[in-house]
């Protein structure tokens, strides 16, 4: 079992990329060109390794290995994208890796590439590539050709001999244990369970019961085995159950127009543990979206019109306005969900204004908002 945390330090120690890893800042998958490039990367790490794994570090500054860390992003549709636009496309896996020193929210990006032997290709055009581009590297440049290419086997044993010296062993588990339970104060209940005899699993999140329903929110979950953050919730309810083989994550939308709200399931996430030393994550899409008063609505989405205008032109709020302020993200949520005419658009006008904010928590909502919508794009 590979220790995440371990393998990254130890990938990042040949400092500069090569042609069985690479790093980044940052990647977007929101517009075309972000998607483009990620594609060019996995293509490139593809091919250029046919035999062994080869990784993307994600959240790593390029001229000094600085660790700076990425939002979490559980984005399970991942595979989708590399499905629909590649001939031979390779099972790819993205996972958040905890570092202690960085932020509880934030994480660093681990995407494996796992090895195909085949030469994988663009299948149809995207941003500026077209169709039937083949990517490789040759140390750490990413080039390209129409024609045919030769896969060669170059790094095979340096990647065994880096993927084996990050293997897991009991002192870097306990140490994980206790990392996580120093990073999270009693308030968050920290938790942990062993399957299999092989696995541990860490949790915590703040408790709370809502009638005869018993949710978590701010939940944290980590695989200590292997360093992977497998949830974390900035705001939203999450209802845990396990057994001996399996941990179920059910999450809830709590959405709320004046005093007509509910929590709404969303997602349910089960990680299987197996006895041969690995496990299996399965996610089932939930969401049906809530129906509320049509005249509701237009009141509710128009004042959220009123307070986005104050805000660019950085005029006060009256105190009702402020209290509004704190649900706007959500109450815009609900109106794209509604098919409210350019409701989408006015929630991304928002970005900007709520990322000023004093009160970070507004801008954690809607980057909340964003992901639900993410994801139901992605499941439909």
């Amino acid at each position: 079992m590979i220790n995440k945390r371990l393998l990254i330090k130890n990938l990042l120690a040949h400092n500069d990329e090569n042609s069985f890893y690479d790093k980044k800042r940052k990647i977007t998958l929101a517009t075309k060109e972000g998607k483009a490039k990620f594609l060019k990367h996995v293509c490139a790490l593809s091919n250029s390794n046919p035999e062994n794994n080869s990784y993307i570090v994600i959240g790593v500054e390029d001229v000094d290995n600085k660790i700076e860390g990425v939002d979490f992003f559980d984005d399970s549709k991942i595979q989708n994208l590399i499905d629909s636009y590649f001939t031979n496309p390779p099972k790819i896996q993205y996972e958040n890796v905890a570092f202690p020193r960085l932020p509880r929210h934030k994480v660093v990006g681990l995407v494996t590439i796992y090895p195909i032997n085949k030469v994988t290709a663009l299948k149809k055009p995207i941003w500026k590539y077209v169709k039937g581009r083949i990517f490789y590297r040759r140390g750490s440049t990413s080039m390209s050709t129409l024609g045919k290419f030769e896969l060669k086997n170059t790094n095979k044993s340096i990647v065994n001999a880096i993927e084996k010296n990050a293997s897991n062993n009991i002192e870097l588990t306990l140490d994980g244990v206790f990392n996580f339970f120093e990073r999270h104060k009693n308030e968050f209940n920290p938790t942990y369970k062993v399957f299999n005899e092989q696995f541990v699993l860490c949790w915590a999140g703040k408790k709370k019961i809502v009638e005869d329903k018993t949710f978590y929110s701010r939940v944290d979950i980590e695989l200590v085995n292997e360093q992977v953050r497998l949830f974390y919730s900035a705001l939203d309810e999450v209802k845990i159950e396990y057994n001996h083989r399996s941990f179920i994550i059910t999450e809830y939308v709590f959405l709320k127009i004046n005093n007509e709200f509910d929590f709404f399931p969303f997602e349910k996430t089960v990680i299987h543990f197996k006895d041969n030393g690995k496990h299996d994550i399965v996610t089932e899409f939930l969401f049906e979206p809530p129906q509320f008063n049509r005249k509701d609505l237009l009141h509710v989405f128009n004042n959220c019109n009123s307070i986005l205008k104050k805000l660019k032109k950085n005029q006060a709020l009256t105190e009702i306005e402020l209290k509004d302020l704190q649900e706007l993200p959500t109450h815009y949520l609900i109106c794209v969900l509604s098919d409210i005419p350019t409701a989408y658009s006015k929630l991304k006008a928002s970005k900007v204004y709520l990322k000023n904010l004093e009160d970070k928590s507004i801008y954690i909502k809607y980057k909340e908002a964003l992901r639900v919508l993410r994801k139901i794009k992605y499941n439909k």
